[in-house]
């Protein structure tokens, strides 16, 4: 049996609560299509120095025993365009999981953030253009983050330390850490079990 059985609950946009609104956020046919601010980001000290704490996510509770799991299309076209899922605790401890656009290639990572930032990344350029589910699965002490482009079956990402006891939120989130005009079409947004088994 798969670890992974895919989320088929719907989220509401409505139900989600915007981290930093958007520059725009406009439903039709179901879909969300998100326009990024510029300079939008999340990102704490390491390295770089700075705290950014601008980006565009739209969270609903995700308690211990459950998945969330987004899917979306964008053009990704300058430095760090950035567009997945975001898990927040507080402005000190919070995941982004998604792909990326860095150092002139596609990436597929996450930044994992407890008081200072981390991040990771593999390349992933023969996603361009196509259609980007990522999904987070809580249970007991982790996170596990999962990705994969059109139908294909989701590639483990990553396992995060993350306590049971933590309220925390989830959801689709956006930054264009770098210009104007990135938009995002998000197709759905769902929530199911967690993951049976890591593998």
């Amino acid at each position: 049996m798969s670890a992974v059985t895919r989320a088929e609950e719907p989220v509401t946009w409505s139900e989600g609560t915007w981290t930093t609104p958007p520059h725009a956020a406009v439903e039709q046919d179901g879909m969300l299509r998100v326009t990024a601010v510029e300079g939008s980001d999340a990102w704490r000290i390491t390295s770089y120095g700075f705290v950014h704490d601008t980006e565009h996510a739209l969270l609903a509770p995700i308690p211990d025993g459950t998945a969330m799991e987004v899917a979306f299309d964008a053009t990704y076209e300058a430095q760090f365009d950035q567009a997945g899922l975001f898990v927040r605790v507080d402005e000190t401890r919070w995941v982004k999981a998604g792909v990326e656009f860095s150092d002139g290639d596609l990436q597929l990572g996450a930044v994992v953030t407890d008081g200072m930032s981390d991040w990771s990344l593999a390349p992933v350029p023969e996603w361009l253009g196509r259609r980007i589910t990522v999904r987070v699965s809580r249970d007991g002490n982790a996170l596990t983050v999962r990705a994969g482009a059109d139908d294909e079956p989701l590639r483990l990402v990553r396992v995060i330390p993350f306590a049971a006891d933590l309220d925390a939120a989830a959801g689709p989130f956006v930054c264009a850490p770098t210009r104007a005009g990135l938009t995002v079409d998000f197709a759905s947004w769902r929530r199911g079990a967690a993951d049976t088994a890591l593998h």
